[in-house]
């Protein structure tokens, strides 16, 4: 075969210095699809991000050596077939799509193109680059052979730094108003400013704006952002992982989920990093522990059980829910303050932390029964980090509890009382935080009793429900009676909340 005649076909989600397919010998091929980034009505923040990445990537590339072909086409089939054409290219090298109908049209190229195809395991995730023996079912488990198998705070006897696998309980901190430190901004340059025109005209239908956009785009960007956030967010990061605040859109969380998502950022380095920090003494072992936990167990879990379950899991609805998404997902327009807040940073940047996903946006759809592909839509949609691999798993699996268990042993479901230990939204709130029915009573105290009352048999029987459903025994008939009264009438105007 002559030089340069096959090339790697790399995706927008995979632009890693360090790409299993990138060889002196081969040309680079990638595409700005534009049926992809039409697919669905994305946040602009998310498709500057990934096109900007891409055209950066192109250009490193070449400072490199490689011949890159960038190309703009109709779709991914139609740009193969002419880099095909262009080149004489006979030998086409793909990593494996992290999203299942990718990777099942990369299965079906030979065909299509005429040519022969070879498809390499997508060692951008550590799952498939250190797969454990027996990959266990459960989070915790896996978390831990994870650690065993990278050696991430782990001892040379084998046993976890400091004694315990898990510090989550250290972590539980309601925001005390102390200082946050802003992450580093990064200003468009020629290309993200050129890119943000072209994409205004090719995605029409995009939602949100891209005005103001600061995100990383480039490697060194992100190795710059990394840094900044082990040195200044990172020792504050634990006590107040699962705190939210009206006021501060980060707290101390890294946004560092886009740049691992696309490639920029590798898992183990950025773990890693975290790791050096508290060998340094720089940050305490809670912190370190629950990054690290959130990058090797969270994240590696949520794409290991992704490949478990699709494709089934998109049409997953273990609870027969089947409301509608409430307009207002969409506007933020809603008089409850925790929801409007959440929604209005979505909207607007394209991203919020993991508690207020699971325990705002994600718990009010639990039990309001929202229909679980109707939420999973609004995420895939409106967050900058969002791919089908970790939004369909961590949405209709954990945060709506629609697969039957399989991805989170319970049902993460909350009243008003944890929102309000854990942030000040409920401060200045039109509802009652304390109260479960009248005409100001929360709608989390509401929906969440008549959640419990509902399925009551059904709960009972998960033991890490118990103390939640036994809260039953303290209602009166009259007062559960009334919680399922009111619930019905918040349900039927959920649209006017």
């Amino acid at each position: 075969m002559t030089a340069l005649a096959e090339s790697v076909w790399i995706l927008g989600d995979q632009l890693s210095p360090t790409h299993p397919g990138l060889a002196p010998n081969r040309r680079v091929v990638l595409i700005e699809s534009l049926a992809r980034l039409n697919q669905r009505p994305y946040h602009r923040r998310k498709l500057v991000l990934i096109i900007s990445a891409m055209r950066h990537y192109a250009a490193e590339l070449r400072a490199a050596g490689y011949e890159v072909d960038l190309r703009t086409a109709p779709d991914f089939l139609s740009g193969l077939r002419d880099h095909i054409t262009a080149f004489g290219i006979r030998h086409l090298i793909c990593v494996a799509a992290a999203e299942y109908s990718t990777r099942q049209f990369q299965q079906r190229l030979a065909a299509e193109l005429g040519i022969a195809v070879t498809i390499l395991p997508n060692t951008l995730f550590l799952v498939e680059r250190y797969p454990p023996a027996r990959p266990p079912a459960l989070m915790e488990p896996f978390y831990r052979a994870m650690r065993r198998q990278t050696g991430l705070l782990i001892e040379p006897d084998g046993e976890p730094t400091g004694g315990v696998w898990n510090l989550d309980h250290e972590n539980r901190r309601r925001y005390d108003g102390r200082p946050v430190p802003p992450p580093l901004r990064f200003p468009p340059d020629v290309i993200t400013s050129q890119t943000i025109a072209d994409l205004a005209d090719a995605c029409p239908n995009a939602i949100g704006s891209a005005d103001g956009f600061d995100l990383p785009v480039t490697r060194a960007q992100a190795l710059a952002a990394l840094a900044d956030f082990i040195t200044h967010r990172l020792p504050d990061f634990g006590p107040f992982e699962d705190a939210m605040s009206a006021e501060h859109e980060l707290l101390f969380h890294s946004r560092l989920s886009p740049l691992l998502n696309i490639g920029l950022l590798d898992p183990l380095e950025t773990a890693q990093a975290a790791v050096t920090a508290y060998q340094r003494g720089h940050a305490p072992l809670a912190s370190v522990e629950g990054f690290v936990r959130q990058i090797i167990g969270w994240r590696e879990y949520i794409y290991y059980r992704y490949w478990e379950l699709m494709p089934g899991l998109l049409q997953a609805n273990a609870w027969g829910a089947e409301r509608p998404l409430p307009a207002w997902y969409w506007t933020g327009q809603t008089r409850m303050r925790c929801l409007s807040c959440v929604i209005e940073r979505v909207l607007r940047t394209g991203y919020c932390h993991h508690i207020e996903r699971l325990m705002v946006l994600c718990n009010f759809a639990l039990l309001a029964g929202i229909r679980p592909q109707a939420v999973n839509d609004w995420f895939l949609e409106c967050y900058v980090d969002a791919y089908e691999w970790v939004v369909t798993p961590n949405v209709i699996g954990m945060g709506l509890n629609a697969d039957g268990g399989r991805t989170a042993t319970k049902p993460y479901l909350a009243s008003a009382a944890y929102i309000d230990k854990m942030s000040d939204y409920c401060k200045g709130c039109f509802y009652d935080r304390k109260a479960r029915v009248g005409p100001r009573a929360c709608p989390f105290n509401t929906l969440y009793w008549n959640f419990l009352s509902s399925h009551e048999t059904r709960l009972r029987a998960n033991p890490r429900l118990g103390p939640a459903v036994l809260g039953l025994s303290r209602l009166s008939a009259a007062e559960r009676e009334a919680i399922v009264a009111q619930a019905a009438e918040i349900l039927e105007r959920i649209g006017e909340l």
